[in-house]
C-alpha cells in the first residue's frame, strides 16, 4: 500500500468535497433566479414525493466541483478530452430541462451525442463481455452496445431520482467502489481511480444539502451527469482490466438496475408508456411499509452496500465467495419482488395466499 498516493486521495476527496460544497449555496440561488424549480404536482401517479418548491440545479454545482478537480489533480490525455467534451453535451441538456422540460426524445438526443463523444472520439468501448471465465467479443457490434450501455446507465440513475439523497448516495456508493477496487489492485494514477475520487468528493458535497430534508435536488443535469460518468468509469475500468468482468460494476448499480427492470415489466403489464412516472418504485414500496424518508433511503444505501462489498470481495479477495454473497441478495431481491406490488399487487396476493396454505398444512 502506497501510503503517500492513500494522502493523495484523501487531498482529492476534501478538496472536491469543499468546493462542492461551498459552490451549493451560490447555484441554489441561480437555480431561484433562472427558474430551475421542482414544483410539488398533485398528479396521482407522479412519482415525487416532496411538499414544497425546490430548487434543483444542485448538479451543477457536482460537475463544477469536477472540473475543478480534474483542473487540480487529473492528467491530459485524448480520453479525458472526449469525457470533457461529452459532459459539455450532458450539462446542456440537462440544464435545458431543469429550466423548461424537454421532450424524452430531446433529452436521448443530448445524451446520444455525449456517449457517442465517448465512443467515436474516446476510443472508449465495450468490445467483450466476461463472467464466470467465459468471454463473448463482440466485433462491429461494440458500437451499438457501448452506446446502449452509455444510454441504459444514464437513465437507471435519473429513474431512481425520487427521494432525497437517493441518486446521489447509490452514486458515491459507487465511485467509492470502484475507487476501492483501484486501490487495492494498485493501479495508481489511472483515470478510472482519479474519476472516481473526485466524483466521490463532489457527490458527498451535494449530499450535504440534498439528504432529507433536501434544499436542492440534483436535477437533470445532476442526475444525468451522474449516469455519464457511473457509465465512462466502468469502461474504463473493464478496458484497464481493473475489473474481471463490466458485470461487476453493473452489480454495484444493482438496486437501479432492478428499479428500472422492475417499472418496465410493471408499465407493459399495465400497458402504460414505459417512459411514464409511477408511485411503485422500490423506495415507494418502502414508504408503504411505513418507513420514513430517511430510513427508507439508508434502506436502501445499505443494499447497495451489501452489493458493492460483494464486487469488492469478487474481484479482491475470490469469486466464489462474492458469488456466494450475490446469490443471497438476489434471493433477498426476490423474496421482496414477491411480497410487494413492485411488479403487480397480483404478486403479493398471491404470495400471501401461498404462505398461508402453507402454514396450515
Amino acid at each position: 500500500m502506497d501510503t503517500s498516493y492513500l494522502f493523495r486521495l484523501i487531498l482529492i476527496i476534501t478538496t472536491t468535497f469543499s468546493i462542492s460544497a461551498i459552490l451549493m449555496p451560490f447555484v441554489i440561488k441561480i437555480a431561484h433566479h433562472i427558474g430551475a424549480i421542482d414544483k410539488p404536482r398533485s398528479e396521482q401517479e407522479h412519482r415525487h414525493i416532496h411538499k414544497k418548491a425546490t430548487p434543483k440545479f444542485g448538479g451543477m454545482a457536482i460537475y463544477l466541483s469536477f472540473l475543478f478537480g480534474y483542473m487540480l489533480f487529473g492528467v491530459h490525455s485524448i480520453q479525458m478530452n472526449a469525457i470533457l467534451i461529452g459532459s459539455f453535451f450532458i450539462i446542456l441538456t440537462g440544464t435545458i430541462d431543469d429550466i423548461n422540460s424537454l421532450r424524452p426524445r430531446q433529452q436521448l438526443l443530448g445524451q446520444v451525442v455525449a456517449s457517442l463523444v465517448i465512443i467515436l472520439y474516446g476510443g472508449i468501448l465495450l468490445d467483450k463481455l466476461s463472467f464466470f471465465g467465459i468471454n463473448l467479443y463482440f466485433g462491429i457490434l461494440s458500437y451499438p452496445i457501448t452506446l446502449f450501455f452509455m444510454l441504459g446507465c444514464i437513465n437507471i440513475i435519473r429513474l431512481i431520482d425520487g427521494l432525497d439523497g437517493l441518486s446521489g448516495g447509490i452514486s458515491a456508493i459507487f465511485f467509492l467502489t470502484i475507487g476501492i477496487i483501484s486501490f487495492l489492485q494498485m493501479r495508481y494514477g489511472t483515470l478510472e481511480i482519479t474519476l472516481s475520487f473526485i466524483m466521490l468528493g463532489s457527490t458527498l458535497g451535494f449530499l450535504l444539502y440534498n439528504f432529507n430534508p433536501a434544499k436542492t435536488f440534483a436535477g437533470e443535469v445532476g442526475a444525468t451527469f451522474f449516469g455519464y460518468i457511473i457509465a465512462v468509469i466502468s469502461l474504463l475500468g473493464f478496458k484497464g482490466a481493473m475489473l474481471t468482468s463490466i458485470i461487476v460494476p453493473l452489480i454495484c448499480l444493482a438496486i437501479p438496475i432492478l428499479d428500472t427492470l422492475f417499472a418496465i415489466i410493471r408499465r407493459i403489464i399495465k400497458h402504460k408508456k414505459i417512459t411514464e412516472g409511477d408511485k411503485d418504485h422500490m423506495h415507494h414500496q418502502l414508504l408503504k411499509m411505513n418507513f420514513s424518508q430517511r430510513k427508507t433511503v439508508l434502506i436502501v444505501y445499505a443494499i447497495d452496500l451489501l452489493f458493492s462489498l460483494a464486487s469488492i470481495i469478487y474481484n479482491i479477495e475470490g469469486q466464489k465467495v462474492g458469488i456466494i454473497i450475490y446469490v443471497i441478495l438476489l434471493v433477498l431481491v426476490i423474496w421482496f419482488v414477491l411480497h410487494t406490488s413492485i411488479i403487480s399487487p397480483e404478486i403479493a396476493k398471491k404470495t400471501k395466499k401461498f404462505e398461508k396454505k402453507l402454514l396450515r398444512r
